[in-house]
C-alpha cells in the first residue's frame, strides 16, 4: 500500500493528522491573511475600474512570480532548522536562524532591484494604453519596496513553523490583513491628504503591510520566551558564507519549483493580453480566488514538510514516510471540499469582485476549470512539501519544468493561440499540466521514502 498506510492502526492515522492539522492551521490562516492582502487590492481597484483591475492584475502577476520564486528559496530553511529541531541541536538552530535573517535580507534587496529593472520591458510589452501601462509601472515600482521585508519575514516564518510555533505568524499575519484595507483606503482613494494613485495605490499599501509583518514578528521573536534558549537574538552572528551557500544550494531548486509553477499563470496572464482586457480582469479574478483556496494544501504541506524534518532528525524514517502519506491524505479530503465549493458558489464569488457583466461571464466559467484541477494541485503541492522535508528538490523541479512548461505553458500555446481556444486552451492545459505533477511526485515520494525507511531496515517505531 502507498507509504504503508497500513502499517498502524486508524488510531495513529488520526493522531498523526491531528498533529499535523495543529500545526498548520495557524499557517493556514496566517496564508489566507497574507493572500488577503492581495484579495483586498484586487477588490479596492476592481472598483476604481475596469482598467485599474487590470494593472494591477499585471502588475501582481509581476510582482508574485519574483516573490514566490525568492520565497520558494528560503523554505529551505523549513528542513535544515526542522531537522536540527528534531535531532536537539538547539544552539545550530539558534545560528541558522540568524544566518536565515540574513539571507533573507540579502535576497530580498536583490528582488526589489529585479522588480524595478522589469517594469520598463514588461511596459513596452502591454501597450494597453497609457493610463493600464503607467499604473502598471507605479504599483510595481512601489511594492518592490516592500521585497526586503517581505523575505526578512519569510526567514522568521520558517524559523517559527520549524519549531512547531506559527501562531506568531498568524497573529502578526492578521494584523496586517487589517492594516492593509485603511491603507488601501487611503492610497487609493486620496484620504487623509494623501494622492489618490489609483491601482497603484494598491502597491504602496502593500510595502508597508510587508515592513510591519517583518518588524512586529521580529519583535514577537525576540520578547517570547518559548524562543530564548535557542539564542536566535542573545548574539549577533555575521554572514557565515558556508552556511549562506549551503541553504542557496538548497533552496535553488525549491524556487525554481516555485517560479515554474507560479510563471506557469504569470506567463498566461501576458500571453492572453492579445484577447482584451474583459479576459486580464477575469483571469485575475479567479486567480485570486483559487489563490486562496490554494492555501490549505499549502499549509498542510508546509506542516508536513515540518513534521517529515522533524521525525528525519530523530532518525525515525519509517515515520516520515507514513506522515507523508497521511499528509497527502489529508489534502485530497480538503481538495474535494474546496471543488465542491468551487461549483457551488461560483457565480456568487465572481461577482463579488466585479460588476462588469462581461469579466463575471468569463470569471464563472474559468472557475469550473479551477474545480477540477483541485484534486491534483493539492496533491502535488503536498507531496512537494514532503520531498522537501527529505531534502529531496532536484527531481521535483525536473518534474515541475517537464509537466508545467511542457504541458502547461507548451500546450496551452498550442491550444489557446494556435488552435484558437483562447482562454479556455490555457486553462484545459492547466489541467493536464497539474495532474502530471501530481501523479509524478506521488510516485517519487513513495519511492524515495520507501528507499530511506528500508535502509533502516524497516524497523518498527513507537507512536509519536
Amino acid at each position: 500500500m502507498l507509504f504503508d498506510l497500513n502499517r498502524y492502526r486508524w488510531a495513529q492515522f488520526w493522531q498523526e493528522a491531528r498533529k499535523t492539522l495543529v500545526l498548520a492551521l495557524p499557517i493556514l490562516v496566517a496564508q489566507v491573511a497574507q493572500v488577503g492582502v492581495g484579495f483586498v487590492d484586487t477588490v479596492m481597484a476592481g472598483r476604481v475600474g475596469a482598467e485599474d483591475l487590470a494593472a494591477v492584475a499585471l502588475g501582481s502577476n509581476v510582482f508574485i512570480t519574483v516573490y514566490v520564486t525568492f520565497m520558494g528559496i528560503t523554505v529551505a530553511l523549513n528542513p535544515i532548522l526542522s531537522q536540527l529541531f528534531g535531532a536537539g541541536k538547539t544552539a545550530e538552530v539558534g545560528e541558522y536562524g540568524r544566518q536565515g535573517l540574513w539571507f533573507g535580507l540579502m535576497l530580498g534587496i536583490l528582488g526589489m532591484g529585479l522588480l524595478w529593472l522589469l517594469i520598463g520591458p514588461v511596459k513596452g510589452y502591454l501597450k494597453l494604453g497609457d493610463y493600464v501601462d503607467q499604473t502598471f509601472a507605479l504599483y510595481l515600482f512601489f511594492i518592490a519596496l516592500g521585497m526586503p521585508a517581505a523575505m526578512v519575514h519569510r526567514a522568521l516564518h520558517a524559523y517559527a513553523s520549524s519549531l512547531n510555533k506559527p501562531k506568531p505568524i498568524m497573529l502578526v499575519s492578521l494584523a496586517a490583513l487589517l492594516l492593509n484595507i485603511p491603507l488601501n483606503y487611503i492610497f487609493v482613494y486620496g484620504k487623509l491628504g494623501m494622492p489618490a494613485l489609483g491601482g497603484a495605490g494598491c502597491g504602496v499599501a502593500s510595502a508597508l503591510v510587508f515592513w510591519f509583518n517583518a518588524v512586529v514578528l521580529w519583535l514577537y521573536v525576540a520578547r517570547q520566551r518559548y524562543f530564548a534558549r535557542f539564542g536566535l537574538m542573545s548574539r549577533f552572528s555575521w554572514p557565515n558564507w558556508a552556511a549562506q551557500g549551503q541553504v542557496l544550494k538548497l533552496g535553488i531548486p525549491i524556487g525554481l519549483s516555485f517560479f515554474l509553477e507560479v510563471s506557469l499563470f504569470t506567463f498566461i496572464g501576458l500571453l492572453i493580453v492579445r484577447f482584451g482586457v474583459a479576459q486580464v480582469a477575469a483571469q485575475q479574478v479567479v486567480m485570486s480566488i483559487t489563490a486562496l483556496l490554494y492555501m490549505l494544501p499549502q499549509s498542510i504541506g508546509t506542516a508536513l514538510g515540518v513534521r517529515v524534518g522533524q521525525y528525519i532528525g530523530m532518525g525515525r524514517m519509517l515515520r516520515a514516510r507514513y506522515a507523508s502519506g497521511v499528509g497527502v491524505c489529508m489534502g485530497l479530503a480538503g481538495a474535494v471540499l474546496t471543488a465542491l465549493l468551487l461549483l457551488t458558489f461560483r457565480h456568487e464569488l465572481v461577482a463579488f469582485y466585479t460588476r462588469d457583466a462581461a469579466v463575471v461571464a468569463l470569471g464563472v466559467t474559468l472557475l469550473a476549470f479551477a474545480a477540477f484541477f483541485q484534486l491534483s494541485d493539492a496533491t502535488q503541492t503536498i507531496a512537494s512539501y514532503a520531498l522537501r522535508g527529505y531534502k529531496l528538490t532536484k527531481v521535483p523541479m525536473l518534474i515541475h519544468l517537464f509537466t508545467f512548461w511542457g504541458f502547461g505553458l507548451g500546450l496551452g500555446a498550442l491550444l489557446g493561440l494556435y488552435f484558437n481556444w483562447g482562454l479556455y486552451g490555457f486553462w484545459t492545459a492547466l489541467v493536464v499540466a497539474l495532474l502530471g505533477a501530481a501523479v509524478a511526485l506521488v510516485w517519487y515520494l513513495e519511492q524515495q521514502s520507501r528507499r530511506m525507511a528500508a535502509r533502516q531496515g524497516w524497523c518498527d517505531e513507537p507512536a509519536a
